[in-house]
């Protein structure tokens, strides 16, 4: 690209991940002119994200077999301290996705009905041209890229690159970082993780968050570990990197060859409460806080705020904005009344998990789950937040009873 090129389009989407992607083959096929720009110069590298699913989202979005690494029927609890549970039943429950794979299929997908790609584009800046915007984008080699378009959507995830962090208020955004790596390791020992998705929970193992453990194709494993940033405790907390050598070495994975190691950053509110819209520049995704705290669950959340979105942007360049007025509203009905007290849940629990009386709070809590919850019941809560099942064990626990 030269480096004063200029495009036009109807819809400028900025960030080709879950919820960029989706919005974007819904617009193209909805007959919209659509550019969509990112970042990465390939869909498939920098693939940080857990991405495990339950199986109701593939067969939701209708996700191929390609994007889909394993299956899994099982849940595997180790800690606090020594403690293990375990969960399972014959048929699925979800799956873990490649990541590098979704993205890359959705920007096929957007392609393939008619919409434009462009990558290794960064925005830089959003302004308004009269009743248009003009947005500036540079490329790795520093060219400048202006696109004009009747609307832009800001889908670049937590870094929020056109819309801006909202204004401080008493629902800030919470923080919460993470590192993963992608382990080659023998079919036997990728066969004692398969099935499952295993976590590691509790001071001694993650202070202030969680491990992992995911099976993807036969021979790769997803280890990792994330947390959130305590202001509390800022410079105290041990590196990610050093509590993911420890995980490694207790699960004796330290001989495992590190095929790709990457890393993220969660920035999201409690009860979502920031605009979603400045003029005709719209947030989308991580960039509204569709990201849940609780497991750091993003991908089946971004889809669907763009699925939302694609009815009232047609609307929109028809001359009715009135449904992208709507839009905050029937996003949050969406995501139900259970999203903020997932958050809540969040803070409290990986914040809380410092010294063993926070281990011990976990505790009792798992200690009654195992007693009373099967697989799908734990799926459910996790997945879909299903907390009143579980109420008197629950509010203690958020009130800090317990």
């Amino acid at each position: 690209m030269s480096s004063s090129e200029r495009l036009r389009c109807q819809v400028l989407v900025v960030g080709c991940g879950p919820a960029g992607g989706e919005l974007a083959r819904g617009l193209a096929r909805s007959g919209v002119d659509v550019l969509v720009v990112d970042a990465l110069p390939d869909l498939r590298t920098r693939a940080f994200s857990s991405a495990a699913l339950p199986l109701q989202a593939i067969e939701r979005f209708g996700l191929p077999p390609e994007v889909v690494a394993s299956r899994w029927s099982g849940w595997q609890l180790f800690g606090p301290g020594d403690d293990q549970r375990h969960w399972s039943q014959e048929q699925p429950l979800g799956a873990v996705l490649d990541f590098g794979a979704l993205r890359h299929w959705l920007g096929l997908q957007a392609s393939g009905w008619g919409a434009r790609l462009a990558l290794g584009l960064r925005a830089k800046r959003c302004d308004a041209v009269g009743d248009r915007l003009r947005t500036s984008l540079v490329g790795a080699s520093g060219a400048l890229v202006e696109v004009e378009s009747d609307w832009v959507v800001d889908a670049s995830g937590q870094g929020r690159a056109l819309i801006g962090d909202p204004p401080p208020s008493r629902d800030p955004l919470v923080r919460g970082v993470g590192v993963e790596w992608l382990l080659q390791v023998p079919e036997p020992l990728w066969r004692r993780w398969s099935n499952r998705l295993s976590f590691c929970l509790g001071s001694q193992w993650m202070p202030q968050g969680y491990g992992w453990v995911f099976p993807m194709q036969p021979g790769l494993l997803k280890l990792g570990v994330c947390r959130l940033e305590d202001p509390r405790r800022q410079g105290t907390q041990p590196a990610l990197g050093t509590c993911l050598q420890q995980l490694q070495r207790r699960w004796l994975l330290q001989e495992a060859e590190v095929v790709d190691r990457h890393g993220g950053v969660i920035r999201s509110s409690v009860r979502r409460r920031e605009p979603h819209r400045r003029g005709r520049l719209m947030g989308l995704g991580d960039a509204i806080s569709t990201a849940n705290l609780l497991g750091g669950e993003g991908i089946r959340h971004a889809m669907a705020s763009g699925r939302l979105l694609v009815p009232a942007l047609v609307e929109a360049l028809a001359g009715n904005e009135r449904p992208l007025d709507r839009y905050p509203g029937q996003l949050k009905r969406m995501l139900g009344w259970r999203w903020s007290l997932s958050g809540r849940l969040a803070q409290r629990t990986w914040l809380g998990l410092v010294d063993e009386r926070g281990d011990r709070r976990l505790s009792a809590l798992l200690h009654g789950l195992e007693q009373t919850a099967a697989a799908g019941d734990l799926s459910a809560l996790l997945f879909h937040y299903r907390f009143e099942r579980y109420g008197g064990r629950m509010l203690p626990y958020l009130l800090g009873w317990r």
